[in-house]
């Protein structure tokens, strides 16, 4: 049982004889008492009147998915099974970050009849938001007293990653395809497959001539022309394998957005771009065990699977094993593949684990170690105002170092680094992607 507002303001007319005549007048106490007698059973009558909240079928329709920061409705189909007019309030019981609105819906439902009540959830956090249960509050046809009920029915809606980078695909798939169709390469290298055969030309490097071809040629006689020579590409059907750090480093927030949020965004783009470019794309979230894997996708499905395993991965407390990520990538495959690790790479404590297991890697894969870089740390290098911003400039100095100091020892192992801000990390490890490929030795 619920009391509305409307029953506390039939309650207060019953002290207006005390307030105007005071509590000395003959009779107050008497008639306040039955006042609250008569306010009682006219809110008992009320209650009996209103409608069973447990006497509803409950049916809800939602979309199975939607990506972080946008809008679905959410429709509850609410079935009066009972006699009496349904009239009142439903609450439905979302999580918060699922963003329900408006929280509490006005409800009028004729007996043996069904109404469709909607709602939009806007989610403001990645992964699984459910709802467990449906809070009915039937009214009586005075508005006194509700009768209220809690009803079973749950729900749940995936929110997927973002994928903002999406907006930088076709800038690269553009690059892409002019790096691949229309500049083929005349030198050939680790990395590169043939191409085509063409004409000499002066300037052509002569040992690129295919002189096999050029003997069948029916012009080989004519001197000066009909020598054919050879071009080439960057090699496709190439192994990509991305390995996302979801350890307690990855729950650190970098401009509003956790580092493990930046990584999926760079996954997702360089998965993409890598896919259109013929090459195979592997991606694995580890921390001491596997928390997400998609292997062997292609074209459409790949980004499907990978949205879908990567949505609910969070961070984990604890610290990534190093140790076993030479491993896990062995698992894969045992060619030589692009492995790019999404972590964090800014403290020499840290990052004491992953200097330790890159000579593995790079012994036979090349390896590229992006990480986030916090804008905020040279904004406060770069204060002087007083004494205090001076503490923090020195302190942001020393992050800056340490940062250095570790992108340093990276390089010296054998491994490419790639650090930029959230917005930018993303484009900055496709276009490195795209270096690698162009230079053959992906």
């Amino acid at each position: 049982m619920a009391v509305t507002g409307r029953f506390v303001a039939l309650l207060a007319v019953g002290l207006l004889p005390v307030v105007l005549f005071g509590a000395t007048a003959p009779g107050a106490y008497l008639a306040l008492a039955c006042w609250l007698v008569f306010c009682c059973v006219l809110g008992a009558i009320d209650l009996l009147a209103a409608s069973s909240p447990r006497r509803v079928l409950l049916a809800r329709m939602l979309p199975a998915s939607v990506r972080l920061g946008e809008t679905v409705s959410s429709t509850i189909l609410v079935t009066n099974l009972g006699a009496k007019r349904l009239r009142g309030r439903l609450r439905d019981g979302w999580e918060p970050s699922a963003g329900a609105s408006p929280s509490r819906v006005q409800l009028d439902v004729p007996p043996g009849e069904r109404r469709m009540l909607t709602l939009t959830l806007t989610p403001r956090r990645r992964g699984t938001r459910r709802a467990a249960f449906v809070v009915i509050r039937s009214a009586g046809p005075l508005g006194l007293w509700s009768r209220q009920a809690t009803l079973a029915s749950s729900a749940e809606l995936r929110v997927l990653p973002p994928f903002h980078s999406r907006r930088h695909l076709a800038s690269r798939i553009a690059r892409l395809r002019e790096l691949e169709g229309s500049t083929p390469v005349m030198v050939r290298g680790e990395g590169t497959e043939f191409d085509s055969l063409r004409e000499y030309v002066a300037g052509d490097d002569v040992r690129s001539i295919d002189w096999r071809a050029t003997a069948r040629t029916s012009t080989a006689a004519r001197a000066g022309s009909g020598i054919m020579v050879r071009t080439w590409r960057p090699e496709r059907d190439r192994r990509v394998v991305i390995v996302i750090d979801t350890g307690r480093a990855s729950a650190a927030r970098i401009a509003d957005e956790p580092r493990l949020d930046t990584a999926f965004e760079s996954a997702l783009l360089l998965a993409a771009l890598a896919d259109r470019g013929g090459d195979r794309v592997d991606v694995v979230a580890f921390d001491r065990r596997i928390r997400a894997r998609v292997t062997g996708a292609k074209g459409p499905a790949l980004l499907s699977r990978l949205v879908t395993a990567l949505a609910d991965v969070q961070p984990e407390l604890i610290e990534t094993d190093w140790s076993a990520v030479p491993s896990q990538v062995r698992a894969v495959t045992h060619r030589h593949a692009l492995v790019v690790l999404l972590t964090d790479a800014s403290a020499p404590g840290s990052s004491t684990g992953l200097l330790a297991a890159l000579p593995q890697l790079t012994a036979t894969h090349t390896v590229v170690v992006a990480s986030v870089r916090d804008p905020r740390v040279a904004e406060l290098a770069a204060e002087r105002g007083d004494v205090d911003s001076f503490y923090g400039a020195a302190a942001a100095e020393r992050a800056l170092l340490d940062a250095a100091r570790v992108a340093e020892a990276v390089r010296l192992s054998g491994a490419h680094v790639v650090s930029a801000p959230p917005a930018e990390l993303p484009p900055a490890l496709a276009d490195r992607y795209l270096q690698l490929k162009a230079s053959g030795r992906l």
